[in-house]
């Protein structure tokens, strides 16, 4: 795994839950939703992240739990700091940069013709032959 997020600790190949982190998680969640900024709510839990990186953790459903992450944060006390921040972003007139966080974005689908056994050797020669290989779905 390239990232873990705020909260876990991989042991033995496991994702577990790293209590003291996980605390200050919790204690995080809790203090924006009564209503500190992002930064201040991060610095009182013990968090030394950046506002961004504060922001990352109040949006991450792995706090939920899941068959790889243990929950650390119980689902009301998740999406009430959801309300929060989109009630804030609302307030804020952020409405537009709130959307480009939560909206999924479209998913192109593609479907590709066999390829040969032999590709060609040359890189350049090899992409455009798999790349003339596509056919876009509509």
């Amino acid at each position: 795994m390239a990232y873990i997020p705020y909260g876990y600790e991989v042991i033995e190949g496991v994702v577990t839950v790293n209590e003291e982190k996980a605390n200050q998680v919790r204690i995080f969640f809790e203090k924006y939703i009564s209503g500190l900024s992002l930064a201040v709510a991060g610095e009182q839990a013990g968090i030394e992240k950046t506002h961004s990186s504060m922001g990352l953790i109040l949006k991450n459903i792995q706090y939920l739990g899941n068959d790889v992450y243990p929950a650390i944060i119980d689902e009301e006390t998740f999406y009430r700091a959801e309300e929060v921040r989109e009630k804030r972003a609302k307030d804020l007139g952020r409405i537009v940069e709130l959307a480009a966080f939560t909206a999924p974005s479209p998913i192109e689908r593609f479907k590709m013709k066999k390829a040969n056994n032999k590709l060609p050797d040359d890189p350049v020669m090899r992409a455009e032959y798999l790349y003339s290989l596509i056919e876009s779905e509509v």
